[in-house]
């Protein structure tokens, strides 16, 4: 049985997933893996492929959720972006985007953030 991270993980996800849709994104992959980590959303719009890292925290919790991405965190995505790419080419812009999420004290997931190019391959 999953434990309750990963269900609120999951459900994040899946709320960040549905934020992209509405904004004309096609959801490509979800926890797309490779030996160096795993990418929770990669969506493409016709020119830009957005590799998704997806953070859920508690309201109010020490460290917000944009926050928590550091570098060690970027590294593994950036690679990953790049067995993902060799994989399966693309003409589209990559970018790496941060998609924030808070869980409110009666367990409700709101998208409180989503930072467009929030780093760069070059790190």
């Amino acid at each position: 049985m999953p434990n309750k991270k990963k269900i609120l993980g999951d459900a994040g996800e899946t709320l960040v997933a549905e934020h992209l849709k509405k904004q004309g994104y096609q959801i490509l992959c979800r926890n797309f893996q490779s030996r160096f980590g795993e990418i929770d959303i990669v969506a493409g719009n016709g020119t830009i492929l957005a590799f998704v890292e997806v953070k859920a925290r508690q309201t109010g919790a020490l460290v917000k959720s944009c926050e928590s991405v550091g570098n060690v965190k970027r590294r593994k995505i950036i690679r990953t972006a790049c067995v993902y790419l060799m994989k399966f080419p693309t003409e589209f812009q990559p970018r790496f985007d941060v998609a924030c999420v808070d869980i409110l004290p009666d367990g409700e997931l709101v998208l409180a953030d989503y930072l467009e190019n929030a780093f760069g391959a070059e790190e």
